[in-house]
């Protein structure tokens, strides 16, 4: 099965058609909600294992996005200390706006109606309404809900 959702991450990460795009990445085990729009060279770490990451209904994500559910320090010998092995989940709530080439990292929680500026790296969960931007990202303001 990871090999299977191997394929149909690289097939889907660039495909050109952005409904067979979103498919392919459902497929390889990503989950992505009604309207939401996933641009192309969007990377999710997962370990292809599947449920790790969420995202929410009418979601926009940006290019160069990076999701990383799982990391490890892979053949070093720190992969022998379970405190460096992450296995995590994203969530990504409902009109969520993630910023071109930001990074999330694993165990954390973007709210709804929550902006992530580009380039930022989220390291802390996100409140519901809110605008973050920064390495860090901290919170630069609140989305003003009234047209």
């Amino acid at each position: 099965m990871k090999y299977f959702r191997f394929i149909l991450r690289v097939l889907g990460k660039n495909f050109f058609i952005h409904k067979i795009r979103i498919i392919l990445l459902r497929f390889s085990g990503i989950t992505i909600g009604n309207d939401s729009y996933v641009n192309m060279n969007v990377h999710f770490i997962d370990n292809y294992r599947g449920n790790a990451i969420k995202i929410g209904n009418r979601v926009a994500i940006a290019p160069g996005a990076t999701f990383i559910a799982d990391s490890d320090p892979n053949n070093s010998k720190l992969n022998l200390i379970k405190k460096y092995l992450v296995k995590g989940e994203i969530i990504v709530k409902d009109d969520a706006w993630i910023g071109s080439n930001v990074i999330i990292m694993p165990n954390i929680i973007i709210g709804e109606k929550s902006i992530v500026g580009a380039g930022s790296v989220v390291t802390k969960n996100v409140e519901d309404n809110t605008i973050v931007a920064g390495n860090p990202a901290k919170v630069i303001g609140n989305v003003d809900l009234e047209r």
